[in-house]
């Protein structure tokens, strides 16, 4: 099927040539950002539609190259490779943080008239210009330095306090009787040693069952403190530096903390917001978190009658019993029906109906592990973008679930193209793994819905970083409908999910909701608190902002912040999360329950929040969408309804 000429997707190398690929690629993007941006100080001539342009297609390169080096670093098997990606990455840095402290390029676009320009034209010149000015292009030379000094400190450091916890993959060994209660097919793959022993290791795909099924609590406890304590004790003077030299960046920018700094540019817009946002969820989740909480510790003072609380190595296992005999579903009897061949298939076919779009398997494309599966996403005969799925875990690779720009969407320039990256089991998965695949995918559809636009600066996912996360909570919705999961969860027999069991998953689901609002409010309370406290001992700070949010008790001798990779890239702003749910639980509010895939609303929502990407204030899109502003009201009333269980 014929293209139009330049919307070809990139074109990858073969398997030993990544290193000179990166390398020129990068090379070339940030040759051609610089002669753009030296043009627009060469004294010429020009409209300021002309000026814009100049800049955008400086920052094309720039975006381009950065995207790239950002993927490889995490992604690629070779460490080779990724090690010259984070030296990319380190250049791409330097040159954004030169560009920001530029006073010509800056005078250069304070005259530009606005009232020539179009809306968004006018809008992207005020962001870029706020951009100028909060990069520190006022502040005198001697700021300047300092602030291109930091800049460079933040990304090395940074670099390397993500790096240590993508390395640090962590092993017990256990006994092969304390495998008792893991599902035959975690049995199976992990098979006894030489030695007699069975090793469990700190990746997703074992911890996650391990800590949901496992009878004993020893080896719960044991495999638990690991994986807190995964990049530990390395990652603590990292992350101390990482706060210091943010709050030094601040101060000489002219506010009071990074949070203060940080906040400006998000919905919630300042550091004393974002305080009483933690507060209030804390005390609206209170009543329904101590109700679900006791219920909890009831249940384990059942097998330990003298337990006062419960921790991260008993929280999962007693979830799992309580939705077992209150609410009658057994994990180990959901998991059957969630392969994950199936479950990657029904997720396309899913969100393929619903928003219109078609998933083109594209077999040849080169990839840079053999793991990763390449679809182009058409609308009818056009291609729109490209997607990578790279969903199994491998040394070396990033360790959460996330999506990953390859290349930004410009409108008749180049198509979108983006990356999941999960760390999923090859097998059967529980049902919350085929939540995180939906929720990940949605922003992976924000990037590429989002990609047909005029000026790179509002691409993708490029709205409010804490609204980023709004449209990907919403799509978990899809992932519990009854005859949507029916469409593409069977069991070997090929029998679909009972009607039933869905059911009693919808209500078990509802079950501890709050509690774990407390430690999401744990985890924002610590992003933000340490950024205002900048603590010498971590761990302590920590230690006590956990006895104050959460309902779960901190494991002596662990230290969590060390592999708490949202420091590095949500620095203060963890809250987002949060935030973000608040909103898409509005923006559910307008599906219609017992037609998921409405065409009108879904189309509706498709064109006014997914496909504008950062082309408008996040609280108009959803304004425009829902016809009224946001509110707290569906969070709320969610949030306090108790779960019906049946027993």
């Amino acid at each position: 099927m014929s293209e139009p000429a330049g919307l070809a997707p990139l074109s990858l190398p073969a398997d030993d040539e990544w290193s000179p690929f990166l390398g020129q690629r990068t090379d070339r993007d940030l040759a051609q950002a610089g002669e753009l941006l030296e043009s627009l100080k060469d004294g010429t001539t020009r409209t300021s539609e002309q000026t814009l342009e100049l800049w955008n297609d400086a920052d094309i390169a720039l975006r381009n190259a950065g995207a790239l080096a950002g993927l490889l670093a995490q992604v690629h098997p070779d460490e080779h490779v990724r090690t010259l990606a984070e030296d990319r990455e380190q250049q791409v840095a330097r040159f954004s943080t030169d560009r920001d402290l530029d006073r010509g390029l800056y005078d250069a676009l304070v005259d530009v008239d606005a009232t020539d320009l179009d809306g968004q034209a006018a809008r992207m010149l005020d962001l870029v210009l706020r951009d100028f000015r909060r990069g520190g292009v006022d502040r005198a030379e001697r700021a300047r330095e300092r602030l291109r000094e930091l800049s460079e400190q933040l990304t090395l450091t940074g670099q390397q306090f993500s790096r240590n916890i993508r390395d640090d993959i962590r092993t017990i060994r256990i006994a092969p009787n304390q495998l008792a209660g893991l599902p035959p097919d975690f049995v199976d793959s992990h098979p006894v040693e030489d030695d007699g022993l069975i090793s469990i290791t700190t990746d997703y795909p074992d911890v996650i069952p391990f800590r949901t099924f496992a009878r004993d609590p020893r080896a719960r406890l044991e495999l638990t403190t690991a994986f807190l304590n995964r990049a530990w004790p390395q990652n603590d003077a990292l992350l101390r530096e990482l706060l210091h030299l943010r709050a030094e960046q601040a101060s000489l920018l002219g506010y009071e903390s990074w949070p203060a700094f940080d906040a400006e540019v998000k919905m919630i817009g300042t550091s004393a917001a974002l305080a009483q946002f933690i507060e209030r969820i804390t005390t609206l989740a209170e009543p329904a978190a101590r109700r679900d909480f006791d219920v909890l510790l009831q249940r384990r003072q059942l097998d330990e009658p003298s337990a006062a609380g419960l921790d991260a190595s008993n929280s999962s296992y007693y979830s799992e019993l309580v939705r077992r005999e209150q609410f009658d579903v057994d994990a180990h009897d959901v998991r059957r029906y969630f392969d994950f061949a199936r479950v990657r298939g029904g997720l396309l076919e899913v969100t393929g109906r619903l928003f219109d779009i078609e998933y083109e398997p594209v077999a040849d494309a080169p990839v840079w592990h053999p793991d990763v599966a390449v679809y182009d996403v058409r609308v009818g005969t056009e291609r729109r973008g490209r997607i990578y799925l790279d969903l199994h875990p491998r040394p070396g690779k990033f360790k959460h679930a996330a999506q990953f720009e390859l290349v930004p969407g410009v409108a008749g320039r180049q198509l979108p193209e983006g990356v999941l990256v999960c760390n999923l089991p090859r097998g059967l998965m529980e049902h919350s793994d085929v939540v995180t695949l939906f929720h990940e995918f949605g922003h992976l559809l924000h990037h590429v819905l989002g990609g047909a636009q005029r000026w790179v600066r509002f691409s993708g996912v490029a709205t409010e970083w804490d609204f980023v996360e709004a449209p990907s909570q919403m799509l978990e919705e899809w992932a519990w409908d009854v005859q949507i999961l029916r469409s593409f969860a069977r069991d070997g027999d090929g029998d679909p999910i009972p009607e039933e069991l869905v059911e009693r998953m919808r209500a078990a689901k509802e079950f501890g909701k709050a509690h774990l609002a407390r430690t999401q409010m744990f985890y924002a309370a610590l992003s933000y608190r340490l950024h205002i406290d900048l603590p010498e001992d971590v761990t302590a700070a920590a230690r006590e902002l956990q006895a104050r949010y959460d309902l779960f008790d901190y494991i002596d001798g662990t230290h969590f912040h060390a592999s708490f990779g949202h420091l590095e890239g949500y620095t203060s702003a963890y809250y987002t999360y949060m935030w973000s749910l608040v909103i898409a639980k509005d923006l559910f509010s307008a599906f219609d329950l017992k037609d998921m895939f409405d065409s009108t609303v879904a189309g509706r929502y498709r064109d006014e929040i997914l496909a504008r990407g950062g082309n408008a204030d996040a609280a108009d899109l959803v304004t425009n969408f829902l016809g009224r502003p946001y509110s707290f009201e569906a969070f709320g009333h969610w949030l306090a309804e108790a779960p019906a269980r049946v027993s």
